[in-house]
């Protein structure tokens, strides 16, 4: 038998025993000068030019050579036995997909080698072939063989790929077995990504599948640590938001780019543009800058990806959306960017491209769950909530770990007022995507509407932790506080809510709701004349009457003594919805009190009423009402109020909490909404 005396360690990659880098010489296929030494020997084949291709090379060589030169390189060069030509002809026909010669020509090969080396290129020709069963009892039928650091991770990707987790962890071992012999310095000379690291992904996406979150991140940060050039370990870590913005800042400062000779700057700038954009925007922009002015990568799909996250961040819908059609455009097919390109979609309102999508997708990927979270978020534009449910759950189903169909799934629930359910699944969400705010924000608007304040607070703050930004986010802060009676700070974070939503549209139902709640704030603080301003405000953006705002804003006038305004808004809430009983109360208290009321008091109403802003309803130009605040600052002549109307009001005062002082009603909790 004859063997080939290399074996990789875990040190090393599968160029290591690579047929195409390990026979890289001139005169590559000089046939030995003794055909008795051959393997195959055939008659006549010294006289062939398909079996002897020496005297090809000669007559090539013979115009350009000298030929002390030429015979000074026979004797330096050993030329390839005919094992070796048999490998490179199995790994071309494995390059080309003609899996039936080269599982002939590689079975012929460990046959007569008993290499592990050829084992493990035979068993990646069953893989290819998708007989992952086959190529795991090849790896571990020889001791030899499951010695060997490569035949053990291609074993333990076979059971991977067959779904049985166990086995797999047994086989590749539940932490690293090489760790105490290597400080993550030992350098690679082949060039490619070390075994060690494989395997330490591999564990990782073991537990992944175990629901071992933990474990799992803790593996794909070592195999990252142990060759930077581990991609799928680190797309792990970061596509699916397993640390948090700052342990990924962190994370990248650790690893060694070393590993990557010469081009350790590439990939430091390309690793730094794929993480969290809710940190170090500088850092950002830099990386992107270099990326395309030196490299020319401005046009490179994952360039223009990192664009989109960062402007998906910022909340600006409509430029990520032009981003993500132009890397579409170049690559229909890319998943990486169909999420963001699929919420851009539902923000905006774009059910025809969605429906579009949804369609090319199931023609052409039907087994891929990206498929139908197009399909259930294309159902949730149209509020068909059970269909979009039902596909939802497929995403789940062929792919357990996708957190997108989690977050679609839940919204579902959501939907429907089911908040039990809808926090079981958001809670799942969250475990999937610790990195990212979204799922705690969403656990925390839930218990919200449960009216679980402690809770819901508790699952805000964590999402503040993450994601500091996020106007709907900063609403809910605000509301929690505004139930709590804290409305200095329900205030402050619904000030910096408005400041956070200046980039969005000035129709956004988050940036009117935000308006509303900080009106709600003013009128329960004291401050009738901001409320005005704020409900006013609202009105106007809108382009349409409120109920709950004109109710809001026939109480203020109650309590002002201003009857005559009171009763006129309050006709105008009835007039949208008749049988509203806050207004129907409000419109009844408002006629009495006007009714006891003296002289004085009706003739002060219509002074006052001539000093106040009279309700607009023609929507200002775009222009003016895209960052239209309320105005904080401005002053009005102060009118005693009468103590018996302000008595008469309070219930009805506490009856409005029920309106518009949350963002949390179906549409809005989906306005925000991310993955």
């Amino acid at each position: 038998m004859v063997h080939n005396q290399k074996t990789p360690s875990q040190h090393n990659s599968t160029l290591f025993i690579s047929p195409m880098v390990n026979n890289r010489r001139q005169d590559l296929f000089i046939t030995p000068p003794n055909p008795a030494s051959t393997l195959f020997d055939t008659p006549g084949s010294n006289h062939s030019l398909f079996f002897n291709l020496e005297r090809v090379n000669g007559e090539a060589n013979a115009s350009t050579e000298p030929p002390q030169q030429h015979s000074r390189l026979s004797t330096v060069l050993e030329p390839l036995t005919q094992a070796e030509k048999l490998r490179l002809w199995r790994h071309d026909a494995l390059m080309q997909h003609h899996y039936k010669t080269a599982e002939f020509i590689g079975d012929k090969v460990l046959a007569l080698t008993d290499d592990p080396n050829d084992a493990f290129w035979l068993a990646q020709v069953y893989i290819n072939n998708g007989s992952y069963l086959r190529a795991k009892l090849l790896l571990t039928s020889k001791p030899e063989f499951e010695k060997s650091v490569s035949c053990r991770y291609l074993a333990s990707l076979c059971l991977v790929k067959l779904e049985l987790w166990e086995d797999a962890l047994d086989l590749v071992g539940e932490s690293n077995p090489f760790r105490k012999d290597d400080n993550y310095q030992v350098r690679n000379a082949d060039g490619g990504i070390k075994l060690e690291a494989s395997m330490c992904y591999l564990r990782g996406l073991i537990y992944a599948n175990q629901n071992n979150f933990e474990k799992a991140k803790e593996c794909y940060k070592e195999a990252v640590l142990v060759d930077v050039k581990c991609f799928e370990a680190f797309n792990e870590l970061i596509s699916n938001n397993l640390m948090t913005p700052s342990e990924e800042w962190e994370f990248i400062t650790t690893l060694n780019y070393r590993d990557a000779d010469d081009n350790d700057e590439l990939i430091k700038l390309l690793y730094t543009s794929k993480l969290s954009k809710y940190l170090n925007i500088a850092k950002f922009n830099e990386a992107e800058t270099i990326l395309k002015e030196e490299y020319e990568l401005g046009e490179n799909c994952d360039i223009l990806l990192s664009k989109a996250d960062y402007y998906y961040i910022q909340c600006s819908f409509d430029e990520c959306l032009v981003v993500c059609e132009k890397i579409l455009s170049m690559d229909q097919f890319n998943f990486d960017v169909i999420p963001n390109y699929l919420s851009c979609l539902y923000e905006l309102g774009g059910k025809n491209k969605l429906f579009l999508k949804a369609h090319q997708l199931a023609e052409n990927h039907a087994n891929n769950p990206m498929t139908w979270l197009a399909i259930g978020i294309y159902y949730l534009s149209i509020n068909k909530i059970i269909e979009a449910r039902k596909f939802f759950s497929k995403a789940t189903l062929l792919n357990p770990n996708f957190g997108h169909a989690w977050i679609g799934f839940a919204h579902t629930f959501a939907a429907e007022g089911e908040h039990e359910q809808a926090i079981s699944a958001y809670a799942f969400a969250a475990r999937l995507f610790p990195g990212t705010h979204l799922p705690n924000l969403f656990l925390g608007m839930q218990h919200l509407q449960m009216s679980n304040l402690n809770l819901a607070e508790e699952y805000l703050l964590a999402s503040y932790q993450i994601c500091s930004s996020d106007p709907l986010l900063l609403n809910e802060l605000g509301v929690i506080n505004f139930h709590k009676n804290n409305l200095m700070k329900a205030e402050l974070f619904l000030q910096e809510a408005l400041g956070a939503a200046k980039y969005l549209n000035s129709d956004s139902k988050t940036w009117i709701s935000i308006h509303t709640n900080l009106g709600h704030v003013y009128r329960r603080g004291s401050q009738p004349y901001k409320a005005l301003d704020c409900f006013n405000q609202v009105l106007k953006i809108s382009n349409r009457n409120d109920c709950n705002i004109l109710s809001a804003m026939g109480l203020i006038y109650l309590k002002l003594g201003n009857y005559f305004r009171a009763i006129d808004i309050l006709h105008d809430a009835l007039a949208i919805s008749p049988s509203d009983p806050v207004a129907s109360d409000l419109l009844k208290r408002t006629l009495e009190a006007n009714t006891s009321s003296d002289l004085f008091a009706n003739h002060s109403d219509r002074i006052f009423q001539l000093n106040l802003p009279t309700l607009q309803h023609k929507k200002p130009s775009a222009k003016k009402s895209k960052f239209l605040t309320p105005l904080t600052n401005k002053t009005k002549a102060h009118l005693s109020e009468h103590e018996h109307s302000v008595d008469d009001v309070h219930a009805a005062a506490n009856a409005l909490l029920k309106g518009e002082e949350s963002s949390d009603d179906d549409d809005e909790v989906m306005d925000i909404e991310s993955d």
